[in-house]
């Protein structure tokens, strides 16, 4: 038997009763301020948007702060209310909530109430959290152009009140839950960027070919030549067509190959459009920074496949997937930044690329190359894909044991 169960049958051995929120509290809106009102120091305030952001289920320091003389204008939470956002863009949005644990009082802003009430404050927190509270909080919201609820809602909804030592021994639980799975994801995370730096490291060495004076570098323009695409929009994108890459898809959903084409565009653009084949490497030829510039994929497809107007088709002599992967190195990075424009939108142009270097090795050489590197991407891509589920499954599991301990049989009335 569990400490919880002992507690339990000792403390509440008929069951836990269900209370609404409006017995067991009353709710304090804040008042409005913008983010100009803050200052570097002051009186500390909670604007709704930082619950989302900055805090967990508690909170004993505030990040942003008011002056004075504007604070006192407004409303406070105390310690041990809870901080509660009483709007957002969807109906999970709604009802995020901090407890505040902080020395003082705190000025909450109008998006949020404050919960005064009597019970231990992260019990409540947690409380919020649960599958069994947003299912009573779904029919109580209004949906208009942001969802939010009235104080009026909130009442409404009922949550268990164990005694006070069980509502302390619930949340002690649930904090060491919460420490391990931070832990655990720190370290998944510093795992997932080791394997991500060393695979940069052995891309690096083997295309930069360092002292090995019998590979010959070329210009681009000597190996290849440059085609740039035509342009196409969202609106001629179809779910059955023309197989087409946007420049935007480049950096989103391709990796460093491709023999299958993510998008389509209407068949009737077909003589107005230009394509890549087999063997190509297709080149984002614009971007937001310096460094999204020319990310790059080989397309091995059977078919050609359109090219937006910002990309360009490199077709070359090479081996492509050869080609692609060397787009990633450093050393091409350092000279290509060289050639982009630094406008609003950074680009570079076809001209501009066939004017950079490339190693040359002999078709043997390329090819052991690109199939060592295919095994690391392939390592990498499985990290990549693996330890955000392994995280992913580590918080259902802690969700699940959550709403389990937050879950009584109720009391008969």
């Amino acid at each position: 038997m569990s400490r919880i169960d002992e507690l339990i049958e000792a403390m509440c051995p008929e069951g836990v009763p269900h209370r609404r929120l409006g017995e067991i509290g009353t709710f304090v809106r804040g008042k409005r301020f913008v983010k100009g009102d803050f200052v570097d120091s002051g009186v500390p305030c909670i604007h709704y948007g930082e619950i989302y952001t900055w805090y967990g289920t508690g909170a004993t320091e505030a990040h942003t702060f008011l002056a004075a003389s504007r604070a006192s204008q407004l409303r406070t939470a105390s310690p041990g209310d809870l901080i509660i956002v009483a709007t957002g863009e969807t109906v999970d949005d709604v009802c995020k909530a901090v407890a505040w644990l902080g020395e003082g009082d705190i000025v909450i802003h109008d998006a949020c109430y404050a919960f005064r009430h009597e019970l231990d404050p992260k019990y409540v927190s947690y409380a919020f959290q649960t599958a069994e509270f947003k299912r009573q909080l779904r029919p109580l919201v209004s949906r208009s152009k942001v969802v939010s609820i009235l104080a009026a809602g909130l009442e409404k909804i009922q949550i268990a009140v164990p005694p006070l030592a069980i509502q302390r021994e619930i949340v002690s639980i649930l904090e060491k839950m919460e420490r391990l799975n931070a832990e655990l994801d720190v370290e998944l995370d510093a795992e997932l960027g080791y394997r991500s730096r060393q695979y940069m490291y052995y891309r690096d060495s083997l295309l930069t070919f360092a002292g090995r004076e019998s590979v010959r570098w070329a210009l681009m323009g000597e190996v290849g030549e440059f085609i740039r695409g035509r342009r196409f929009t969202k609106e001629d994108v179809v779910p059955v067509g023309v197989g087409s890459i946007h420049y935007g898809e480049i950096y989103t959903r391709y990796g460093v190959f491709a023999s299958e084409a993510l998008s389509h565009v209407r068949t009737e653009l077909t003589p107005n459009l230009r394509f890549a084949r087999t063997g190509d490497v297709v080149i984002a030829t614009v971007g937001e920074t310096v460094e999204d510039v020319c990310k790059a994929v080989a397309w091995l497809g059977e078919e050609e496949v359109a090219i937006h107007d910002d990309c360009s088709a490199y077709r070359h002599t090479l081996n492509p997937k050869f080609v692609a992967y060397y787009f990633q190195t450093s050393v091409f990075h350092a000279e290509k930044n060289k050639y982009v424009a630094r406008a609003k939108v950074k680009r570079i142009s076809g001209e501009s690329l066939a004017k950079l270097k490339i190693p040359v090795p002999s078709p043997a050489e390329q090819e052991r190359i690109v199939a060592i590197l295919d095994k690391f991407d392939a390592l990498v891509n499985d990290l990549s894909v693996g330890l955000p589920a392994e995280i992913k499954a580590r918080r259902q599991q802690y969700e699940y044991y959550r709403d389990l301990l937050l879950t009584f049989e109720e009391k008969a009335a």
